[in-house]
């Protein structure tokens, strides 16, 4: 008589099929933009030069940055989907947080050379070089490819609800933004107003380090272990209050990891109730929880209350 192998139970944070889905999205489009940034990037740059232009420069450089950003988001989307391990016992989820600190840094960082070589250039308007016509065609042909990008970056982070990819596509529409403004400013700057072109750098400048300031701080709070807004925390408490045999609950915590949320919560019940009848109302609630797509994991403490 042959036996059967015991099968293998799942660790209770594996990696679903919903989840991979998340993973072969988010790196599909992540290549596509990787693509379309690095053509764009050096078709601006190489311009940018020849026309003496340099807010066009300055958004190549821009476009530049986002090909890092794409790239880190590769590596953070490689790691992120592992499976739990010894070592890992939450799984490996803040690699997304992780790489959304990376992307805002690396904002800030273009963004502050922007902003530097611009104002180098404002105080000394004599040296500023005319600009070629070309250099307002690229723009606009940039603007054009960079929004449709976009688009088609947010539309897959929605799908997937990854945070991660809304960050990057935002990256990807400050670029459209970037554009426009230099566009505006190769303008000004063809009227006989050269200011105008590194005035445009500038302003796309400031607007890079806007969104990395905005990545960082966030990233720098979800690795901080920040709760979730009031109103997932009042939805958490509505469906606990809501079983049966859970007469209040407390101590309820919540913390990031990539974008789902670990719930910690002590609900009160029964004193009189025996453990197993305890246990079976801490399953099912954490089970209530777990319907929720954007909820990892749920710890539960039964707290034994006396009924007046």
């Amino acid at each position: 008589m042959t036996q059967t192998k015991p099968r293998k139970e799942k660790h209770p944070l594996f990696v679903s099929d919903e989840q991979q889905i998340k993973f072969k999205a988010a790196k599909k489009s992540t290549i596509i933009s990787i693509v379309v940034n690095f053509f764009l990037s050096l078709w601006q740059i190489i311009i940018g030069f020849l026309a003496h232009s340099q807010g066009l420069i300055a958004d190549g450089l821009h476009s530049l940055s986002d090909l890092l950003a794409d790239f880190v988001v590769l590596i953070a989307n490689k790691h992120s989907h592992k499976q739990p391990d010894a070592d890992h016992p939450y799984g490996h989820f803040r690699y997304e947080n992780g790489a959304s600190l990376v992307l805002g840094t690396i904002l800030l960082v273009v963004g502050g050379g922007m902003v530097w070589k611009a104002i180098e250039k404002i105080l000394n308007p004599a040296e500023i070089p005319d600009v070629h016509i070309i250099a307002l065609v690229v723009a606009l042909l940039s603007l054009i490819v960079k929004e449709g990008l976009f688009r088609y970056m947010l539309c897959v982070a929605n799908r997937v609800n990854s945070s991660m990819l809304v960050a990057n596509a935002w990256h990807a529409r400050s670029d459209a933004a970037s554009s426009l403004v230099v566009a505006i400013g190769i303008v000004g700057s063809l009227c006989g107003i050269k200011i105008f072109d590194p005035i445009a750098a500038l302003i796309v400048g400031a607007l890079v380090i806007k969104m990395g300031y905005k990545f960082t701080y966030q990233a720098f709070n979800d690795l901080m272990d920040k709760r979730a807004d009031e109103q997932t925390l009042a939805a958490i408490r509505k469906q606990l209050l809501a079983m049966e045999g859970v007469i209040d609950i407390h101590d309820l915590k919540t913390r990031k990891s990539g974008d789902y949320l670990l719930v910690d919560v002590h609900l009160e019940v029964n004193g009189l109730l025996t453990v197993e009848q305890g246990h079976q109302i801490a399953v099912a609630a954490r089970k209530k929880l777990l319907e929720n797509p954007t909820i990892l994991n749920v710890m539960i403490h039964i707290d034994p209350v006396e009924i007046q």
